[in-house]
């Protein structure tokens, strides 16, 4: 059994997922000292539920001897972060922990079990390993058995040909950790962390990959893994296959450099928390044909293609409940300069590149996201045109912006509610960091949404502006049924079409079974001065606070007509707005995803 990681990245299989013609939103006030929360129990292993916005959600007791403030929600019936979420400490059922230091040992050396450094002398003292290799060796068989936890102290460790364990590699572009072995269940995860993930994840230990390895960390087939507080990176300002001089070497050593962070297939129950994913010539993520995986507080930023590319083969549907929360994607589609982290030689398709922050070819499951951010990317925000219908996309309290395509891509059933979405897709033109990228590629309109027959999209308080071609782009593949989008306390604000030159339009589409309703809308300065009719609707300047592409603010002025004349909270408008204020605050609810 070998570990190498196939090399599925291709120009061809991106193009599949291609369609035709910065600060995460808080998520409640988590500065109050640890208390016992509306729903939540003092020092349990699962936090609580709160009955209503703001309210705390108790403590958890990690089982490290640390206690941990749940934080507040911030929609009544919300269960708080931490829920279901296994103890990464605790009790002897939770298998043996592992340690690894810079000043370990090798396996030979050091049991691994103890977090002490080498003495000098000796074999198997109780001490720690040197480098997480030690623990999972390149074409070897893992030290660690699933359920093991295996803490890495912070420093920086090689992830490839030349680090320790790595004699049997014969091919740098194969020498990658051995998968780590899956969880006995779901409650008992195998988990690999740094060594301050019970403390706020101030510093995360580096694993960087070299010498071109196919990933840092292979998880296919693995089920009940949690990865947390790692930088996951390389050391090279390259991208693979780049147009515009930055090309990685694909010879024999290739370089400090390796393809992707994580990649996996047929992996399920998978955790990712406080990990920055990010530099990487390829994808930070490439994985397809998962279920069921969570992530928080993770970062996926300049990978040279994509953040995450789902294409994995002809089969790469997923399944389950794929849940973001406080993720951050941005910047991929460019380089990132080394050591100074900055994006650099940002290219697109035209150029020979992609660019999506997040794209998945055909795709099933249940999609969430929640107070995220999805900003300059050199293609699409987020892309799931390609959602099968089963299951439903759900987006709330997020920011989308400066996506050189298009913003929000979504199909089927899908509730959009509380979100920030600005479709400045011309932001890469004349930009030092630019190497070539298509502005507002596949029109740059701020939504591509596809509902076919039955179907039925919500947008619910949204603030969005468009330089596209439209705000909305509605499609209907099939065309064969009625289909809907409802529309309901929305801001819309048609800039000028950075193409064309003259306002962008409100909603295009040729499929005439699709419909859309609007209620309660701000509609302003729509191509051909288009108004939706009735229901309240308004076609004035909304008065935000700055609609500058570059400083966008679309928190309302106190003259607002949209301030108090929205939907009354209930049914799909949300009883708090993108930042957790309660709804409403005021007379009534304000239109819009700010609740001023």
């Amino acid at each position: 059994m070998t570990n190498a990681v196939p090399r599925l990245f291709c120009a061809c299989a991106l193009l599949i997922g291609c369609s035709s013609p910065s600060t995460t939103p808080p998520d409640g006030d988590r500065s109050d000292a640890p208390v016992t929360g509306d729903g939540g129990t003092d020092g349990g292993t699962t936090c609580g539920t709160c009955t209503s916005a703001g309210k705390n959600c108790g403590t958890i007791d990690d089982g490290c001897g640390n206690t941990l403030d749940c934080g507040t929600c911030t929609v009544p019936g919300e269960t708080c972060e931490g829920a279901g979420v296994p103890n990464l400490c605790g009790a002897a059922d939770y298998g043996t922990t592992f340690y690894v230091r810079p000043d370990g040992g090798s396996a030979a050396q050091c049991t691994g079990t103890v977090d002490a450094a080498y003495p000098g002398s000796g074999t198997q003292q109780p001490c720690a390993w040197a480098h997480p290799f030690h623990a999972l060796p390149p074409k070897g068989t893992p030290r660690i058995a699933g359920g093991d936890r295996l803490i890495i102290a912070n420093g920086s460790y090689m992830m490839g040909d030349g680090a320790p364990e790595t004699a049997a590699c014969n091919d740098p572009t194969g020498c990658i950790a051995a998968k780590p072995p899956s969880g006995p269940d779901a409650a008992h995860p195998t988990r690999i962390v740094g060594a301050e993930f019970a403390s706020g994840c101030a510093n995360k230990p580096e694993l960087w990959g070299a010498g071109g390895a196919g990933a840092v960390l292979d998880l296919a087939n693995v089920n009940n893994v949690m990865l947390a507080c790692l930088d996951v990176t390389d050391h090279a300002n390259c991208v693979l296959d780049h147009s515009g001089g930055l090309a990685c070497s694909e010879t024999p050593p290739y370089g400090d450099y390796a393809w992707a962070g994580i990649y996996a297939t047929d992996a399920q129950r998978v955790t990712l928390r406080h990990l920055d994913i990010h530099g990487f010539a390829h994808d930070g993520i490439n994985a397809g044909r998962i279920a069921d995986w969570t992530f928080e507080d993770v970062r996926i930023a300049a990978n040279g293609w994509a953040g995450w590319d789902g294409t994995v083969g002809s089969n790469s549907s997923n399944s389950g409940t794929l849940r973001f929360k406080r993720v951050t994607i941005e910047w991929n589609g460019c380089s990132e300069t080394y050591p100074g982290r900055q994006p650099t030689g940002c290219w697109g398709q035209s150029a020979g590149g992609y660019g999506d922050g997040l794209g998945m070819y055909y795709t099933a499951g249940d999609w969430i996201f929640e107070d995220s951010v999805i900003s300059h990317n050199a293609s699409d925000g987020l892309d799931l045109l390609y959602h099968d219908g089963a299951g439903t996309i759900t987006i709330e309290r997020s920011r989308f912006e400066g996506n050189a395509g298009n913003q929000v891509k979504v199909r089927g059933d899908a509730v959009v509610r509380n979100n920030e979405v600005i479709a400045n897709c011309g932001f890469f033109e004349g930009k030092p960091f630019t190497h070539h990228v298509d502005y507002c590629r596949a029109n740059g309109n701020a939504f591509s949404i596809t509902v076919d027959s039955g179907q039925k999209a919500t947008l619910v308080n949204n603030t969005v502006y468009s330089e596209g071609d439209c705000l909305i782009n509605g499609r209907s593949d099939q065309c064969a049924g009625p289909s809907s989008i409802v529309s309901k306390n929305n801001v819309y604000i048609a800039g000028t079409d950075f193409s064309e030159g003259d306002p962008s339009c409100f909603l295009y589409t040729v499929c005439n079974q699709l419909t859309i309703s609007n209620a309660n809308d701000v509609v302003f300065n729509a191509k051909n001065g288009f108004c939706p009719a009735g229901n309240n609707n308004l076609c004035v300047d909304p008065q935000l606070v700055d609609t500058t592409p570059a400083t966008f603010d679309g928190q309302l002025r106190a003259t607002s007509p949209a301030v108090d004349s929205g939907l009354a909270v209930g049914g799909d408008v949300p009883g708090v707005d993108l930042t957790g204020k309660a709804r409403p605050s005021g007379a009534g609810v304000d239109r819009g995803a700010y609740e001023r």
